[in-house]
């Protein structure tokens, strides 16, 4: 939701069955992890996306996804051989 634009702590309360205190506990974890930024206008609490750090999440994840991949790449190989070696 937050990636179309910012979003209300109510905005993004709405579509779950939870509380606005268990929706902005969520919404802490993901401040503290710095993907998520709140600023308050008032009694209202203004979240959006925190690019940046998403960005540098995203290229960590992508490093470990190739590094995963090709070990479980191997892992088959190794199967198929033991697998044609068994028949």
């Amino acid at each position: 939701m937050m990636a179309e634009r910012e979003r209300t702590v109510s905005e993004l309360a709405e579509p779950f069955d939870m509380s606005l205190a268990a929706i902005s506990k969520h919404i802490k974890v993901l401040e503290r992890a710095r993907f998520v930024e709140r600023r308050v206008n008032g009694r209202t609490h203004i979240c959006s996306l925190n690019t940046q750090s998403l960005s540098r999440a995203t290229e960590w994840l992508r490093f470990y996804e190739k590094f995963w991949s090709n070990r479980f790449d191997l892992l088959e190989s190794e199967l198929l051989k033991a697998k044609k070696k068994e028949h």
